[in-house]
């Protein structure tokens, strides 16, 4: 079996797991991990002494895929540069509000170089996304409750990490209800830094704007940090006439393992599609999977 190649940009807490990930499936070889940061070539990791590190991708002989287990907010112009390059793309980007526009524009790029992205290949959005499309089907009339927590969220810390003055943070979801939700902000700053300043800047970011945001000094944030977090979805609505219809979902995880599991999976379902840049939504459930086409339907269906 001729397996397809993967490079992994990024080799923090998804591109660790997407290594894994990788690893584990038949049908991928790891061509090698893309990491500038300048602390993994001054002291390289025991566990990447495997690999193929480089500090960019030209370095890498031609891939398949790139998984981008980057920032969301590095994602649009990375995306952009490899899909113009005929190279197919994974991300992660969880910026709720701009994706429908980010898929847009790189679909256009996307088409123009034969080449596949698949965004927000996460599991919100991503994965939560089929279940609430799915609950909207079956109940096309109602109201669908989505709640996080308790738990780390990946984007949010990376959010306030990136504030001037921070030196490590970390954001926890807290669920409230009802779709409601509160973000515990920890952060440790450099020294100097005014904490007054950098609370009010971290409440203002696009990404902590819409919700309860309370921020929190500590002196290190490394001693908090769990990589545990969970959901629950609900929807109560109308089948046809038929009201009281209620479903629910819920999932208690490790959130980058599940993320770089589900990108992986998103790598082989991209090799299926035409050109162009793709949520996980309009992609059949079944181009996910390894094996067979008829086998998987007899196991599943």
């Amino acid at each position: 079996m001729q397996k397809f190649k993967v490079a992994v940009l990024g080799y923090g807490n998804i591109g660790k797991f997407a290594v894994d990930a990788i690893q584990a499936s038949p049908d991928m070889q790891l061509e090698g991990i893309v990491e500038p940061a300048a602390a993994y070539w001054e002291a390289r990791p025991s566990a990447l002494q495997d690999y193929n590190l480089v500090e960019s991708l030209e370095q890498l002989p031609r891939v398949d895929v790139a998984l981008l287990c980057i920032p969301s907010r590095a994602v649009p112009e990375t995306a952009a540069q490899l899909l113009a390059q005929g190279i197919n793309t994974v991300d992660s980007y969880d910026i709720h509000g701009q994706l429908s526009d980010l898929r847009i524009k790189l679909d256009q790029v996307a088409r123009q170089n034969d080449a596949v992205g698949i965004i927000s290949a996460g599991w919100d959005p991503g994965t939560d996304s089929i279940i609430r499309c799915m609950f909207e089907f079956m109940m096309p009339r109602g109201i669908t409750y989505t709640n996080f927590g308790p738990g780390m969220s990946m984007g949010h810390s990376v959010a306030a990490k990136a504030i001037s003055g921070v030196k490590n943070a970390l954001s926890m979801t807290i669920p409230v209800g009802t779709g409601v939700h509160r973000r515990m902000v920890y952060v440790q700053l450099e020294a100097g830094a005014d904490f007054n300043k950098v609370s009010a800047d971290i409440k203002n970011d696009p990404y902590f704007a819409n919700d309860e945001t309370i921020v929190n000094q500590v002196q290190d944030v490394n001693q908090l940090i769990d990589m545990g977090h969970a959901v629950s979805i609900e929807r109560k609505g109308v089948s046809g006439l038929t009201h009281n219809q209620l479903a629910g979902y819920s999932m208690k995880v490790n959130n980058p393992a599940l993320t770089a599991q589900i990108m992986v999976s998103a790598a082989r379902a991209g090799l299926k599609q035409k050109p162009g840049a793709y949520t996980i939504i309009q992609i059949p459930p079944i181009d996910f999977l390894y094996g067979d086409k008829e086998e998987i339907i007899r196991r599943l269906v």
